[in-house]
């Protein structure tokens, strides 16, 4: 699958690097290296990083990640199964909960 642009961070984010650039670079090395580690492919971090974002309900971090899973060819179809999946992990709340942030910002575009 085609690998698109990664969207545009948040302002928030972008204020963070514009006030902590040293932090920032080095936070970004550190997540380069972990993914350059292993054998997972480029689609199988982005759909962790959403079960795992989603699933703690890092509400900003989810919301960032469904941003790149999609700018990364993945479907829409694909990460509503994905946050089904949180059903019988983390409970039917939580699940839900996930389920409208990925409506809120797939209904945003």
């Amino acid at each position: 699958m085609k690998k698109k642009s990664m969207p545009k961070p948040p302002k928030f984010y972008e204020q963070f690097v514009e006030k902590y650039p040293q932090v920032a670079n080095k936070y970004e090395e550190l997540g380069d290296a972990v993914h350059d580690q292993g054998p997972l492919s480029h689609r199988d971090r982005a759909l962790i990083k959403l079960a795992i974002s989603g699933s703690h309900l890092y509400s900003s971090a989810f919301k960032a990640h469904i941003r790149k899973a999609i700018a990364s060819g993945i479907s829409r179809e694909e990460i509503e199964h994905l946050v089904l999946l949180f059903l019988p992990t983390v409970g039917f709340p939580s699940m839900m909960a996930a389920m409208g942030i990925v409506t809120e910002q797939l209904e945003e575009k």
